[in-house]
């Protein structure tokens, strides 16, 4: 074996320094400027923004406090007026009449379908936090009542095809591709997957093709034309090129977009819950999230764009929900290491710091200041250093913390989520 070189060592303690002074700033910084998200009292730092977005990786149960707490916060004096969970437009709807009726049957309902997305969420956890966000939203005036908005891929036809009816009269229409749809929400035992060629995607395609080929037979019962036009183009977008990430993307995009026509999100402010990555600022190498697409797109400034991203530590998720083979539940499982991004394995850069400086058990700390060591050329809290596989190095390379998120959340001593079909 050769004998280290005295330049070697010199480096070698060099580089030392330099990463333990600049952990020390950082420490430093982090204590200046955290904030306990269990204080009542808090008040978001920022008012000045269009957007502001909430994600972290699901599955843990403190993941759902943490986002109340910043919607708690948010609608105390009026900051926003809309609520874009990661959801299609339909199941938003709905969780709207959920708002207006508490009906609890609906609500454990909107959860399962909704969790077909984000299985992890299919849990008592978010039945809860929605039980406790109408709560928030009966105490708000009328003009501070928030407003669901879903603008994801479609995820179930479920609650298109209930939505569709609400806006068609079809009592007055007895056309036979209407009351194809009319028999499925009537049976209500139809799989309403839009992920394959399910008789439900076949009943839609064929409504669809009828419209399109002779609209004039269905506009006079039409209420609503402008839902009613949003809902035929994203049914029309799981019929073709369905499920790919970058399509997702795009199609969450041009839904917003689209919907700023009828909800003039220009000019009133919006909460996102969504995974993380489509609220990153910034590209991961070619990846542009929905944010991202924002910014490039000149609908907002970056700076009026906050994003806050939850990290987990000595937390648990849930991780796999157990079916028989009838589909029937039978059990879920947890994970602890892998899945919470911060394990010998696999853990994002910096989280330490994050440990360190932290308050409280859910505490945010604001990474946009000024005077911020975090536009340092350094991906802490973005890049996942991986010991089996492949991270995203390359992509986030020489890029700052700052160009991707505003805020980091670290949650600590999280149990995870409990499937929905626990639920008493």
């Amino acid at each position: 074996m050769k004998p280290i070189k005295r330049t070697q060592i010199f480096t070698m303690l060099l580089t030392f320094v330099l990463l333990h002074g600049y952990s020390q700033s950082k420490i430093a910084y982090l204590e200046k400027n955290r904030f306990d998200l269990n204080s009542s009292a808090f008040d978001f730092p920022e008012r000045d923004f269009n957007i502001i977005g909430f994600g972290a990786y699901h599955g843990s149960a403190k993941t759902e406090q943490t986002e109340y707490a910043l919607l708690r916060s948010l609608t105390k004096e009026g900051l926003i007026q809309y609520y874009l969970p990661e959801t299609d437009f339909s199941i938003g709807h709905f969780f709207n009449e959920y708002l207006q009726t508490g009906d609890t049957l609906l609500l454990k309902d909107l959860i399962y379908n909704y969790g077909i997305r984000v299985p992890q969420e299919r849990s008592i956890e978010t039945y809860e936090k929605w039980k406790k966000i109408k709560e928030l939203n009966d105490d708000l005036s009328g003009k501070h009542k928030l407003t669901v908005v879903g603008i994801d891929l479609l995820v179930s036809y479920k609650y298109t095809c209930k939505h569709l009816l609400e806006i068609i009269d079809y009592k007055q229409n007895q056309e036979k591709s209407l009351l194809g749809i009319v028999n499925m929400v009537v049976s209500d035992t139809t799989d309403f997957s839009p992920y394959y060629d399910s008789y439900s995607k076949k009943v839609l395609k064929n409504f669809v093709e009828d419209y399109e080929i002779n609209p004039a037979k269905f506009e006079t019962v039409i209420k609503d034309k402008f839902v009613f036009d949003h809902l035929i183009e994203n049914l029309k977008s799981t019929f073709e090129n369905f499920g790919s990430s970058s399509n997702r993307e795009k199609i969450i995009y041009d839904n917003y977009l689209r919907l700023n026509e009828y909800y003039n999100f220009d000019r009133k402010r919006q909460f996102v819950r969504f995974g993380f990555f489509h609220l990153e600022k910034e590209r991961e190498g070619n990846n542009a999230s929905f944010f991202t697409r924002l910014i490039e797109g000149n609908i907002y400034q970056r700076n009026k764009i906050i994003t806050v991203i939850g990290y987990l530590t000595n937390s648990r998720v849930l991780w796999d929900i157990v079916y028989d083979d009838h589909n029937n539940y039978k059990s879920y499982t947890t994970e602890g290491g892998y899945g919470i991004g911060d394990y010998e394995k696999e853990y994002f850069l910096g989280i330490g710091n994050l440990k360190n400086a932290k308050n409280s058990d859910i505490t945010l700390f604001r990474l946009n200041q000024k005077n911020t060591p975090y536009s340092n050329g350094i991906p802490d809290l973005m890049e996942i250093v991986m010991e089996d596989d492949t991270s995203n190095g390359e992509q986030v390379k020489g890029k700052s913390t700052t160009e991707f998120l505003d805020y980091a959340v670290l949650i600590s001593n999280s149990k995870a989520n409990t499937p929905i079909e626990e639920i008493k």
